[in-house]
């Protein structure tokens, strides 16, 4: 049976580039998914009209240094294996910010210089076998921010950096040798990406096209002040863990994240992966309610925290991460979703009485 293609596509800020309303995340490939499953995948994506792929040198997830640049790899592979397939492909990826405990990375510097910003661009083409990245990311921020799953800014934490114009001065050089088309940032605050504007404009250097950020049900942290910086600026939010990292499907309801059923996801599976935001007692909780309302309504869990993204006014693309052709399938039935008011009013209510456990 013919399935139907998803042709509706948006622009990516003011870059000039268009991108699908559905982006295929990767960060499974090289870890839970092998070479030809992953090619498999992104082949279906490609046929079903999902031309927007990002990735980035740190992946596949969860971070380890025998897997780092595996996911690039295996894109790579892909594009050498498909003559004409990286011209109907907008490739994204991402440049990693200071060190989180990955020494693998950058040789474990806390700061992200402009010569590892360059080798980190020039080592991702390798892998990913092209002769340009379409949007290139700084995946979180070079400065003292308070990320994945913190919520408070620590002033005491500030430090000497490479400033936000030396990093846009050496995006900058990226562009200008036609390596990089456009520029994105990734797990931003509001402040940041005004203040990568404001520097953009007053010296001339590379507009911020994008910002990734998590949005999902159980992370609206993007409707607390980002979505406004965003509007007003023209810049476009790339929706990413729209399930909450599997919370929002409903396989975690019952028994948890429950090591003895590793089959469940990642969250069960990986053992460093239950320390994040995800795996909070909260965000289950949270997660449970949603769940529940979609059933209530006729709905899968997927399907309605799929749609909320899909047609929410905030979100450009939404990144959706695989690890079967079924799973894509299932992701892409939910677009044309509906959500009645009563179900939208009824989602805030619930967000009004958990606010964002996963934040």
């Amino acid at each position: 049976m013919s399935l139907p293609r998803l042709t509706s596509t948006v622009p990516l800020g003011r870059s000039g580039l268009h991108v699908s309303r559905i982006g295929l995340g990767t960060m499974t490939f090289g870890e839970q998914v092998g070479r030809e499953d992953a090619h498999g995948i992104l082949d279906h994506a490609l046929e079903r009209g999902v031309d927007f792929i990002d990735t980035a040198e740190m992946y596949a997830v969860p971070a380890r240094a025998e897997t780092c640049g595996a996911t690039e790899t295996i894109i790579g592979e892909w594009f050498a294996s498909r003559p004409g397939v990286r011209q109907r492909v907008v490739l994204a990826t991402k440049c990693a910010g200071p060190s989180r405990g990955m020494p693998w990375l950058h040789s474990g510097s806390a700061d992200l210089t402009p010569q590892q910003i360059v080798a980190a661009c020039d080592g991702s083409l390798k892998r990913l076998q092209t002769d340009v990245i379409d949007l290139y990311q700084i995946h979180w921020p070079n400065r003292n921010a308070a990320i994945f799953g913190g919520i408070y800014l620590d002033p005491a934490k500030d430090r000497v950096s490479t400033t936000i114009q030396v990093q846009l001065e050496a995006l900058a050089g990226l562009v200008r040798a036609g390596k990089v088309r456009a520029i994105g940032l990734s797990n931003e605050s509001p402040w940041g990406l005004m203040e990568f504007l404001r520097i953009a404009e007053q010296h001339g250097l590379p507009r911020v096209a994008s910002v990734q950020n998590p949005y999902a049900l159980v992370n609206r942290a993007v409707d607390n002040g980002l979505d406004e910086a965003l509007h007003h600026g023209g810049v476009s939010l790339l929706a990413y863990s729209p399930l909450g990292f599997g919370t929002l499907t409903g396989k975690y309801d019952r028994h948890g994240f429950d090591e003895k059923q590793p089959e469940l996801g990642r969250l069960s599976r990986f053992a460093s992966m239950r320390q994040q935001r995800w795996a909070r007692e909260d965000t289950l909780a949270a997660a449970r309610e949603y769940n529940a309302l979609a059933r209530e309504h006729g709905l899968t869990p997927t399907r309605m925290a799929l749609a909320f993204c899909y047609r929410n006014w905030r979100v450009a693309s939404t990144l959706i991460g695989v690890t079967s052709l079924a799973q894509l399938d299932e992701n892409l039935a939910a677009w044309d979703t509906p959500l009645s008011p009563e179900l939208l009013a009824a989602i805030d209510a619930i967000r009004w009485r958990r606010r964002d456990p996963a934040q």
